[in-house]
């Protein structure tokens, strides 16, 4: 048994891509980034459009209105995620609402934006051209179908996101 979480108290969510009929299996790492897990596991389950990042390479995620009444501190931090992890982001409105994400619709100034993420491949570097360093959260680890999601996510990012779905739920 590894320093993690004992299977005794083990958390786990199913994350999916709705369409493409892929799912694996994520452990919340509560030793870790307990406030995170909490705020994530009490708002499941959620979903909404996919997006393949642009500068952070090779990850999934969809963005989410607060999750809580107030934002997690940044525990378990990182800005070189590796495959299977899970992060959370929390931006302001404001830092997002530029048409250069992509996001000018659903996104505004004056709103808080939570970015939950799955890296599906290494070699990523959370830095942005605009802000700088952009850490986040890791909260989760896939621990099974991670091959399978990141051929998906491969596919994603040739075929595009367009009516893909991202889904997070308690296993």
């Amino acid at each position: 048994m590894d320093s993690m979480t004992d299977s005794t108290t083990a958390r786990f969510l199913e994350i999916s891509l709705v369409k493409r009929e892929v799912r694996c299996t994520a452990r919340l790492l509560d030793d870790r980034a307990p406030i995170t897990c909490t705020a994530v596991w009490d708002a499941l389950p959620l979903s909404g459009d996919v997006y393949h990042a642009k500068y952070a390479r090779n990850e999934i995620y969809a963005l989410f209105p607060p999750l809580a009444a107030y934002e997690p501190p940044l525990e378990n931090p990182t800005v070189t995620p590796i495959p299977g992890d899970l992060c959370y982001f929390s931006f302001a409105g404001a830092e997002l609402g530029t048409r250069a994400y992509g996001y000018d619709r659903e996104v505004r100034p004056g709103t808080t934006v939570v970015d939950l993420a799955l890296f599906y491949e290494r070699n990523n570097l959370l830095l942005n051209g605009d802000v700088g360093w952009v850490p986040g959260i890791v909260w989760g680890q896939v621990v099974d179908g991670l091959d399978r999601m990141a051929e998906a996510c491969n596919d994603l990012w040739r075929s595009g996101a367009a009516g893909e779905t991202l889904s997070f739920r308690r296993a």
